[in-house]
C-alpha cells in the first residue's frame, strides 16, 4: 500500500514539476513586494519591478 501511495506521488509530481517549481520560487517573491509596498514612496515601484521578474520567473519552461 505504502508503495502505491509513492508511486502516485512521484507521478503526480512528475507531471506538475513545471507548475510547480515556478511558483515555488514566484509565490514567496509576490508575497515579498506585496509587503514592500507598503512602505511609502518606494514601495509601488519595488512592488512592479518584483511583479515584472516574478511573470517573467513563471513564463521559463521548466
Amino acid at each position: 500500500m505504502t508503495l502505491k501511495i509513492a508511486a502516485l506521488l512521484a507521478a503526480s509530481a512528475c507531471i506538475t514539476q513545471g507548475c510547480v517549481l515556478t511558483k515555488v520560487a514566484t509565490v514567496p517573491m509576490r508575497l515579498g513586494g506585496a509587503v514592500i509596498s507598503i512602505v511609502p514612496g518606494v514601495g509601488n515601484t519595488t512592488h512592479d519591478a518584483i511583479d515584472k521578474v516574478a511573470e517573467t520567473v513563471d513564463e521559463i519552461p521548466i
